[in-house]
């Protein structure tokens, strides 16, 4: 018979045991958790794990419901099809969650990590990350503000108190064009399931943005290396099916806690990234837009740094008291880089057609 939770006793602790029963070796487990920032009573759910509240807390954050609305490659999409920040995650937790599983390591855990690892994303995507790199005098990755996100700025600032190996998990998702297994291990999440979402990441972007690609027609399947077609198939689904299936067995079969590709897959995945940089990140047509949105980025933070924070006010957009005036300078460029990270695409086109484009005038 499979596990049923008995009545009377502690759903939670009856979880945590089951966790012990059926979990590999390699998994992070509930009940040796590092804890929270700010400790929680420990009855404060009796029938979810610490890592389920985290997912749950993501999932119900303000931040996450604005993922709807941020770019993923292609910017404010005409089109219904096209991928956003939000269901890029949702991708990547459906890849991370089925290598999660087939690996016996802590689901919710890949889940939580995996639904908030693109929390602190810019509007347009990484044009907007790499503007505010340049605005803010500390700079601005996305991966670091995740952590600030779900650390400081989430519920009027109290924040989600997440668990260490989620926070864990989220700052260390980002790999760029790095080694997409390193070697050293150096960066990487300190739980295995936060490596999972890590990789899970590679092989969501790469699908779906070469979808995209080709939706926009920007590219056609004949483009792809056949290299690369020779070693992971044709068509979406084979493809990602490729991937995770070569992931779960080549680490399977190595046991040793760590996750593996086989040497055809990981260089097959690595090509492809590269020829989507060649092809999709710095094609010139998306390329244009990307200077669009930088320029929208650069003349809201110098206004805003100059004036103080224009919001939406019903159908007006006004500058609220405590929104203008900052103790200093540092504090000044913290306040904005917050706001403009945290907008949608609609939100900051709204207020920069509000700030600096013409109004028809109305004559009564």
């Amino acid at each position: 018979m499979g596990f049923v939770p008995v009545i009377g006793r502690s759903i939670k602790k009856q979880l945590e045991e089951r966790e012990a029963q059926i979990l590999s070796p390699f998994a992070a487990r509930s009940a040796t958790s590092k804890g929270r920032r700010v400790e929680e009573p420990e009855d404060m759910c009796d029938i979810r794990l610490p890592y389920q509240r985290d997912r749950d807390r993501i999932i119900h954050s303000k931040t996450f419901r604005r993922l709807k609305h941020k770019t993923q490659v292609f910017l404010a999409p005409a089109g219904d099809h096209y991928r956003t920040r939000l269901t890029h995650v949702l991708e990547v937790s459906q890849i991370a969650r089925t290598i999660s599983a087939a690996l016996c390591l802590n689901e919710p855990l890949t889940e939580a990590i995996a639904l908030g690892h693109d929390l602190g994303h810019t509007p347009f995507g990484h044009a907007g990350e790499a503007t505010l790199n340049e605005l803010h005098p500390g700079g601005f990755k996305h991966y670091l503000h995740s952590l600030r996100v779900v650390d400081h700025l989430e519920k009027k600032g109290r924040g989600l108190n997440l668990s260490w190996e989620v926070r864990n998990g989220i700052a260390c998702h980002s790999k760029g064009r790095d080694e997409i297994l390193p070697s050293s291990g150096q960066g990487l999440a300190e739980t295995l399931e936060g490596q999972v979402v890590r990789l899970a990441d590679i092989v969501a972007y790469v699908n779906h943005d070469l979808d995209d690609a080709m939706r926009a027609g920007l590219l056609e399947d004949g483009d792809i290396p056949h290299s690369v077609v020779a070693v992971v198939g044709s068509g979406h689904s084979l493809r990602i099916g490729s991937m995770v299936r070569d992931i779960i067995v080549e680490t399977l079969t190595a046991n040793d806690g760590n996750l593996h590709l086989s040497e055809p897959m990981l260089v097959a995945i690595t090509e492809l990234r590269s020829f989507l940089y060649d092809n999709v990140y710095r094609n010139l047509l998306v390329h244009r837009e990307f200077e669009k949105a930088q320029r929208i980025i650069t003349e809201l933070y110098a206004y805003f740094l100059e004036h103080g924070l224009v919001r939406r006010a019903g159908d007006d957009w006004a500058i609220a008291a405590g929104d203008c005036d900052w103790p200093d300078e540092k504090s000044g460029h913290r306040r904005v880089c917050d706001y403009i990270a945290g907008m949608t695409d609609n939100y900051a086109i709204g207020v920069y057609e509000h700030l600096f484009m013409p109004s028809p005038w109305s004559v009564r």
